[in-house]
Formats: C-alpha cells, sequence, structure tokens
C-alpha cells in the first residue's frame, strides 16, 4: 500500500540562462516549488509544481499552490493508504475545486514514490512503450526576424524535430514567414499563448499557407467555442493547451472541432491519472498529442519524459535538455538530447531515472515547510 508519512515543500529559484519571453510577459528566473515525498517503506521520490509566480498561463500561482498544498491538499493524503496512485486524484476531488498545479504536484509525485516501491520505471508504470522522445525547442518571442531565423538556424543545427514560435499580434507573420523562407521544409509551429482575438485573427489567416504544423492556444485561454470558428477559417491544425484541463474538456474539443491536436501539460490537467486519461480519449479518437513544457527544472522534465512515452504522444514535445535553460540543473545526470533530436526515456532504473543534487537544491531554497504524521 502506498502511504506518504512525510512531505517536504521548498521553493528554490533557479536562474534562467537567458530571458525567455512570451506573449504575456519576460521570465529571467523561475520560483520552483519541489516537494520530496516519503513512504511509510522508505521508498523516497521527487515532484514538482510547475505554477508560475504571477496568473499569466492559468489562475494558480506557486504561492496559491502553496498555500492550497498545505491547507487543503497534503492533509488528505498523510497518513492515507492507497491501492494505487490512480486512486489519487479522486481523494483530491472531492469537494476541493481548481489549485490543478498544486493537485498535480502532489499526485505526480505519489506516482513517483510508487515507481520506487515497485522497482520499476515510472515511464513502465504508467504503461509507457517508447525508448526515445523526440525533441522540439520553444524559442521566445525575439526582437527581430532576422534574430529568429538565426536562433531557428541555431536550433535545426542542434538537431531539434520540431521549432515552436512565439508570437503575438505585431510580431508574427514577417517572424514566421522569415523563417519558413529560411527553412523551407523545417517541422514549425506557432504558438500564441491566447494573445489573439477572432476580430484580429486576418495575422493567423496570412499564416495559413506556410506549411506549420499547428496554431497553438492562439485565442482565450478558457475559450472552446470561438476555437472552432477560428477551425472552419483554417486549414493549419490548432492545437488546445491552456483550454483543456479536463477529460471533459478534450471531449467538448472534439465535439465542437475546435481543435485537432493538444498539448497535455500533466501539471495543467491536475497530473497522470487525468493525462493518462484524455491521451486514452484522444488516440481513440484521432487526436494526436504531445507533452508541452513549462520551464521544469529537471525533475519536472523526469515526469514529462515519461508522461510522453505513452504510445499516441506523436508530436515532438517540449522537452528540452537541462543546458537548454539551465547553466546548472538540480538532479543528475542532467537531461541531455542525442544528436538526432530524441531524449533517452531512462529505463536502467526505478523511479523518476535522475538523482536530486541536494547541495544544489539547499543552496538555491528560499523557504521550506514540512509536513507529516
Amino acid at each position: 500500500m502506498l502511504q506518504i508519512v512525510r512531505i517536504t515543500l521548498r521553493e528554490i529559484r533557479l536562474p534562467l540562462r537567458e530571458p525567455f519571453q512570451i506573449s504575456s510577459g519576460t521570465m529571467t528566473e523561475r520560483r520552483i516549488a519541489l516537494l520530496e515525498l516519503h513512504d511509510a517503506s522508505g521508498a523516497v521520490s521527487w515532484s514538482e509544481c510547475v505554477a508560475d509566480d504571477a496568473p499569466n498561463y492559468l489562475p494558480d500561482t506557486i504561492d496559491t499552490s502553496w498555500l492550497a498544498l498545505v491547507r487543503w491538499a497534503i492533509p488528505r493524503v498523510l497518513g492515507e493508504r492507497f491501492a494505487a496512485p490512480g486512486e489519487v486524484r479522486a481523494a483530491l476531488e472531492r469537494d476541493f475545486r481548481g489549485h490543478l498545479m498544486a493537485k498535480a504536484a502532489l499526485e505526480m509525485g505519489m506516482w513517483g514514490v510508487e515507481a520506487e516501491r515497485a522497482g520499476l520505471p515510472l515511464a513502465r508504470l504508467i504503461g509507457g512503450t517508447r525508448e526515445t522522445i523526440e525533441v522540439g525547442i520553444s524559442l521566445g518571442i525575439q526582437a527581430s526576424p532576422e534574430a529568429l531565423v538565426d536562433k531557428a538556424r541555431a536550433a535545426l543545427a542542434q538537431g531539434y524535430r520540431k521549432i515552436k514560435i512565439k508570437i503575438k499580434p505585431g510580431k508574427d507573420v514577417d517572424f514566421v514567414s522569415a523563417v519558413r523562407k529560411a527553412f523551407p521544409a523545417a517541422p514549425l509551429m506557432a504558438d500564441a499563448n491566447n494573445a489573439y482575438t477572432l476580430d484580429d485573427s486576418a495575422s493567423l489567416v496570412a499564416m495559413d499557407d506556410l506549411g506549420l504544423m499547428m496554431f497553438e492556444q492562439p485565442l482565450a485561454w478558457d475559450d472552446i467555442v470561438r476555437h472552432a470558428e477560428l477551425q472552419r477559417r483554417l486549414k493549419t491544425p490548432i492545437c488546445l493547451d491552456e483550454s483543456i484541463t479536463s477529460l471533459e474538456r478534450a471531449q467538448d474539443m472534439v465535439t465542437l472541432d475546435s481543435g485537432r491536436i493538444i498539448n497535455i501539460k500533466p501539471g495543467r490537467v491536475g497530473g497522470f491519472a487525468s493525462s493518462i486519461a484524455i491521451h486514452d480519449f484522444c488516440e481513440a479518437n484521432g487526436i494526436p498529442v504531445w507533452c508541452g513544457g513549462m520551464l521544469e527544472s529537471g525533475i519536472g522534465r523526469a515526469y514529462n519524459v515519461a508522461l510522453a512515452s505513452l504510445p499516441n504522444f506523436i508530436k515532438p514535445g517540449d522537452v528540452s535538455p537541462s543546458a537548454r535553460y539551465w547553466a546548472r540543473d538540480v538532479v543528475t545526470p542532467e537531461w541531455t538530447m542525442e544528436p538526432d533530436g530524441t531524449v533517452r526515456v531512462p529505463l536502467d532504473r526505478p523511479g523518476i531515472g535522475v538523482d536530486v543534487d541536494m547541495d544544489r537544491i539547499e543552496n538555491l531554497t528560499v523557504r521550506k515547510e514540512v509536513l507529516g504524521v
């Protein structure tokens, strides 16, 4: 039986190699909440809360998630017995709305603990079949089309299998067109981070002939209906991200034809049980999925890699190597990318596949709280 007896919650500040700009702002360091979970059997694992420090992606923030974890989420599982980690989601959903990123951090950590207890790699525990994951890269908004072309050239030379270009009104058509002109056959997509409305969708229509893999979340973060109208105007598939927070929202997307691809971020949908349910539904309905990133440390990256080993993750994921974002990660070995643009799923050891660098984490910790029974 899975029984968590102690959880240590830490906040670290991890500086980025370079500023990362999207339509809603620029980030220079990442505030990250980490959970260290101890099971009654002696098994230990770590997980990560992917919430930002401001509510500019979802309403969740690191501070609201910290509160939700300490006051409501962690007390629901401490000392309780679970036959399997798939049972944890129900305990966290009962009379407890929202706070999906807090729930995900705890729920996923319990999958990590169970992988340690069972002596299985996390990917195998959840039913993963892949041994390698195709890697995409996300390029922040650049100062000029020429600067963006240079970034894309470097990424392609490194072997990345997909180039995601962040866009916003005024920095879209000329920028994406410049990259397509420079690299006619490159696997490109555009991510709007809900920066557009139907009234200014002409820019998206203007990019419809550029052979893009997808437009990701162009309209409002919680919209399903208007994306259906936009998809009718486009032949390029729309990929929904922020709008998909549950299996039911994925079902709504398919019913309305609001999009034709889903980016599954486990932190956004409340953890692994929900992610697996969405994956299975999409697989049954011919909807390809891929795993997006939230500028995770190597701990969060471990869960994304495991999830992306499921069979319907057929688009390259945002699972870039550690060195893409961090001068030094908090895990060993750090995540690396093979020359062919893939990352290996760690299948040679139980658990999440990496060791936590405790000295590094202690040096980066700015607050800490221990909860136990």
